[in-house]
């Protein structure tokens, strides 16, 4: 099992391939992941990258963090474990309920 690196300070203009492009210059690349929004399906400006070996990853970071690639400044260093989000669900936020604000409706007594 390889390295995983974060990877930020993407430019939303490159892609997997020319981020592996430019990893593979360094050393063995095992895959890559740009995060993207998922609605409008754009680039996040952030990634992952996971190289072979322990010592791929740490020449990475060496040559590749606060290196300019595309326009923007890359920030690479090593990927912190994922964190179990909380689940979200619908529903929450409070503004239901009768008898409450103001204005004028159905049901509602003149005076």
């Amino acid at each position: 099992m390889g390295k995983r690196l974060y990877v930020g300070g993407i430019s939303f203009n490159a892609t997997e391939e020319s981020l592996r492009d430019l990893f593979s210059s360094i050393g063995e690349v095992e895959s890559v992941k740009v995060i993207t929004d998922r609605d409008t399906g754009r680039s996040k400006g952030f990634g992952f990258i996971e190289m072979s070996s322990e010592e791929d990853a740490k020449k990475a970071i060496e040559q590749l963090n606060g290196k300019t690639f595309m326009e923007r400044v890359l920030i690479v260093n090593e990927a912190r474990p994922q964190q179990q989000r909380e689940r979200r669900g619908f529903g929450g936020g409070g503004r239901g309920g009768f008898g409450q604000g103001g204005g004028s409706g159905y049901g509602r007594s003149r005076r």
